[in-house]
């Protein structure tokens, strides 16, 4: 009798022991499938080659940002805003050819070039803008073309046209 209660052990032992070898080699299989990328390669290997295009990514996003901050601090100098202002200042002479253009950056520093045509020739005045003022007073044409420019849109000219003008102040 302890005969068969062995052998009846045997068998029980042999059954679980093929039923956990049968269940090992499943849980094994399944292993082997989520550590293999869909190119084959490792998990390790995938995480790898990820990593290292995070580390591509993230250099190109400090150089771009970088290269960002530059431009935004040179944009701020370059010409953003302008106004024109075209007039007659003589009776005697014909239609609006002269003028006062008013260039502003970001920080309202530039300058303002006026042109005054005349039958006998044609001038040109250029003031130094810091800040939105400038060291010698203005004339009308010019304040109406300062004012223009810092009301004016970005990168949008303001214009004003006078068909007559009045004497320009000096």
């Amino acid at each position: 009798m302890d005969l068969i209660i062995a052998a009846i052990a045997l068998a029980v032992a042999v059954a679980v022991g093929v039923r956990s070898m049968r269940r090992l080699a499943r849980l094994e299989a399944r292993v082997v499938a989520l550590t293999r990328g869909a190119d084959g390669h490792t998990l390790e290997a995938v995480i790898g080659a990820h990593l290292e295009t995070v580390d591509a990514v993230a250099r190109e996003l400090a150089s771009v940002a970088a290269r960002t901050a530059m431009l935004e601090a040179s944009g701020r100098r370059a010409f953003q805003r302008l106004g024109l202002v075209r007039y007659n200042p003589f009776e005697e002479t014909g239609g609006n050819q002269s003028f006062v253009l008013a260039l502003l950056d970001a920080d309202d520093d530039g300058f303002i070039l006026t042109s005054l045509h005349t039958r006998s020739g044609t001038r040109v005045y250029a003031r130094a803008l810091t800040a939105g003022r400038s060291e010698n007073a203005l004339s009308g044409e010019e304040t109406e073309a300062l004012e223009l420019a810092r009301a004016a849109a970005k990168g949008s000219p303001a214009t004003a046209d006078h068909p007559t003008g009045s004497a320009r102040a000096e």
